[in-house]
């Protein structure tokens, strides 16, 4: 948005989310910035009573903390995915419903716990989309 438009809604004077943080250090000095990794969709079943009712499917976003822990995160992600799928699996298995909402913040939680296991110099994991579904 232009400045003119932010300062009629009133909005010019209001901080940036994330402060105006840098993605990928940006050129920020001194490596500082976000580190951000993203890893493909992610879909796992949700079954329920020994049958599939239905799919959960979740994208992530891995905050690396600096650049070469990003670099390292980006060599290593056939093994993060596979900790991810893991982890997805069994979250599905018992706390996803294709019939509820899903607990994001138990996902998020979950699926911190079980990168950080494989890689432990990550921040964390931001989940940009989650979703479960009948199928």
């Amino acid at each position: 948005m232009r400045r003119e438009t932010l300062a009629a809604l009133g909005l010019a004077a209001l901080p940036l989310p994330g402060g105006g943080a840098l993605a990928s250090g940006g050129g920020a000095a001194g490596g500082e910035g976000l580190h951000l990794v993203s890893m493909e969709e992610v879909t796992v079943p949700i079954i329920d009573s020994d049958r599939v009712n239905g799919a959960l499917t979740f994208k992530l976003v891995i905050d690396a903390g600096s650049d070469e822990t990003a670099k390292k995160v980006t060599g290593e992600m056939p093994v993060l995915r596979s900790a991810t799928i893991a982890a997805g699996l069994e979250f599905a298995r018992l706390n996803a419903s294709a019939l509820r909402a899903v607990d994001a913040q138990r996902l998020d939680h979950d699926l911190t716990a079980a990168l950080k296991a494989a890689e432990p110099g990550l921040v964390r994991i931001l989940i940009v989309e989650v979703e479960a579904r009948t199928g």
